[in-house]
């Protein structure tokens, strides 16, 4: 009985790795594809590779952290995605030294934004939410952003840059600021923003605008970040505050105690 219960997590882990190995199998056998249709050049090749590679370690560790049961079906709708947004940076970075296929690049994007909107329901109806598939669903839209972003600002110029990186800005900020780690309630606002930049990127990248009404649409959509992010530091600093007296008085009582004890300890009475 000992023995199948120790023996059975690692059993669930090795076929979680199985998975995982299986998308990044996917996602070379999507590489070869489009060096076959694009002839990808050395950077998307490596490019797509790194993207690889990164997304198969750091899943697989997560998934050894967490030991979940199953990797569920809507970590699965996630991994496909993740295996598009890895063809998407391969044709990104194949397109700094000569043109990209747009309408392919387009492609890719949209199924990859669609298939955003579906784990999530997929991961309700199943009754499969766990922390790992948000943070693994959010993780794979900010590198979505970031690239389509990096894309963008060939035409339109740097600043275009500024949407992708600002989530990795607040990241990085979090570990100089502990209280921007706080919780943040749901907000059908701060979705609505995080979907129009894919949206609006994607209208970039497809160039079906003309370029006046594209620049509005990138410059609208680092706007409403820019609210979003602002209005999420306010929160998390207000709630850190509310939290800092109550922490103070908890802390407080033991000291109290310590102050009100005799300051030697009563004889004992054998």
């Amino acid at each position: 009985m000992n023995e199948a219960r120790t023996t059975r997590p690692a059993r669930r882990t090795g076929l979680l790795r199985q998975e995982t190995a299986a998308g990044a199998g996917a996602q070379i056998v999507l590489l070869a594809l489009l060096g076959a249709v694009t002839g990808l050049d050395a950077a998307g090749w490596l490019a797509g590779l790194v993207f690889t590679a990164g997304t198969w370690a750091a899943l697989t560790h997560a998934l050894s952290r967490t030991r979940p049961a199953a990797f569920g079906p809507a970590n699965g709708v996630t991994l496909a995605r993740a295996t598009l947004v890895g063809g998407v940076t391969a044709l990104v970075a194949d397109s700094f030294t000569r043109p990209a296929p747009v309408t392919l690049l387009a492609a890719l994007t949209t199924v990859a934004l669609v298939l955003d909107a579906v784990d999530g329901q997929v991961a309700r109806r199943t009754g499969c939410v766990s922390s790992l598939g948000a943070r693994f669903d959010m993780e794979v839209d900010a590198f979505l952003i970031l690239v389509l972003s990096a894309y963008v600002a060939l035409s339109l110029g740097p600043w275009v840059l500024l949407i992708g990186a600002m989530r990795y800005a607040f990241v990085a900020a979090a570990r100089v600021l502990p209280w921007l780690n706080g919780a943040l309630p749901p907000s059908m606002a701060r979705k609505t923003v995080a979907a129009f930049q894919g949206v609006g990127l994607l209208a970039a990248t497809a160039g079906v605008l003309p370029h006046l009404a594209e620049l509005a649409v990138v410059l609208l959509a680092l706007a409403l970040l820019t609210w979003s992010f602002a209005r999420d530091i306010v929160g998390l600093r207000r709630t850190g505050r509310d939290r800092r007296p109550a922490a103070a008085r908890s802390a407080a009582a033991p000291r109290a105690l310590v102050a009100a004890a005799p300051a030697t300890p009563p004889a004992r009475r054998d």
